[in-house]
């Protein structure tokens, strides 16, 4: 099992026959140099956390080339089928969805998901976190875009995660010493990667702070874009 940082959300994650996307935000990225077609090819399926920009982002023309599976809110996924993608599989909160390779599990995330129409932000459900619980390897939980949040407990009780994916950019999400609280408190993490920070200047330039705060356990990672991790 390979997990890949794109920057920003975005990662790619290679598990037995799937090639799954986590919210391909890559081309309207500053941070974004590699080949877009060479890190988005073979795509089988897009996790999306919810329908801001920043987080949609390369969906439409990733699932159009690739045939992949789009994963997401239910409003998520309806607002896309409406540009033309042809296969989508909506949840929201509490479900599970069975993906062959892979399960992916929808948790809560405190945040808001919306996007902007002829200059009007139109609703797009609630934001979630993403639980992918492979047939071989580590279960990964990609926060979202999030505040800590007490059923984070509940979260590590019912899914085990091992990796996980924590924002730590502040103003939008949490900031590295909240983000490391809630890593230490509600979770038995074996690794974590931040992400969401550096992409544009009103977040958080790096990851030290959370890198600092977490201290030596659980183990912290902080790949540069592009940069692959064998789980």
């Amino acid at each position: 099992m390979k997990l890949t940082w794109l920057g920003h959300s975005a990662f790619r994650i290679e598990t037995g026959a799937a090639v799954i996307l986590i919210d391909p935000f890559l081309r309207g990225n500053p941070k974004f140099k590699l080949d877009f077609g060479a890190v988005t090819r073979g795509t089988t399926h897009i996790l999306l956390t919810h329908g801001h920009d920043d987080h949609v982002g390369d969906t439409v023309a990733i699932a159009k080339a690739c045939g992949a599976q789009v994963i997401s809110s239910f409003e998520v996924c309806m607002y896309l089928a409406a540009q033309g993608i042809e296969k989508i599989n909506p949840g929201n909160p509490g479900g599970t969805i069975a993906c062959g390779e892979f399960g992916v599990s929808f948790t809560q995330a405190l945040h808001s998901s919306s996007t902007i129409v002829d200059g009007k932000p139109v609703y797009l459900g609630n934001p979630m976190g993403l639980v992918v619980t492979p047939k071989e390897g580590p279960v990964v939980y990609h926060m979202g875009d999030t505040d800590m949040f007490s059923d984070m407990a509940l979260v590590d009780e019912f899914y085990h995660p091992k990796v996980g994916i924590v924002p730590v950019g502040d103003r939008f999400t949490m900031g590295g010493k909240k983000a490391a609280e809630a890593v230490h408190r509600y979770f038995s993490f074996d690794l974590v990667v931040p992400c969401h920070y550096g992409t544009f200047d009103a977040l958080a330039q790096d990851a030290s702070e959370f890198v600092a705060a977490v201290g030596a356990t659980p183990k912290v990672l902080v790949p540069a874009i592009g940069e692959s991790i064998s789980l």
